[in-house]
């Protein structure tokens, strides 16, 4: 049971991680489309705290999504809860991958955010070593590939 448990963990750290990345590269094409480079310039030479702030927005952003999808899971409005609950959870792994893609040095001057940064990247890196060498993932990989 530990194995499996271990194995649904890893296999969710991967997706996230792969939504990361996925959501970073259209977080980028967005900006290039709505001519916000001269913002993100910006934003990625500001200050340590402008940056923390510019971190934090996006939070602010998607709380209220969050507790409307837990507002209509409470009414039984399950489908729509969930549905806003996976908009709530791309927009916001889009704009904080984003952000902390053009602030990231800024970020890890911040003792807390480089910790739990160390942290999820040690996560990572297990969650990496506990699937590569499963079915499920050589199928992925190979897909992926294609």
């Amino acid at each position: 049971m530990k194995k499996i448990l271990l194995s649904l963990l890893a296999i969710f750290l991967i997706i996230e991680e792969w939504l990361w990345d996925l959501l970073t590269a259209f977080g980028h094409s967005l900006a290039k489309l709505l001519n916000l480079e001269p913002f993100e310039q910006w934003l990625s030479q500001t200050t340590a705290p402008m940056a923390l702030v510019a971190f934090s927005i996006p939070i602010l952003i998607v709380t209220p999504i969050n507790l409307a999808a837990f507002g209509l899971l409470a009414k039984g409005l399950i489908l729509q809860g969930i549905l806003t609950e996976i908009l709530a959870k791309l927009l916001g792994t889009l704009l904080v991958a984003r952000v902390f893609a053009l602030t990231k040095p800024q970020l890890l001057t911040f003792a807390f955010l480089r910790t739990i940064y160390t942290t999820i990247t040690r996560w990572l890196q297990w969650a990496h070593e506990k699937i590569t060498d499963t079915t499920i993932y050589r199928w992925v990989k190979r897909n992926k590939v294609r």
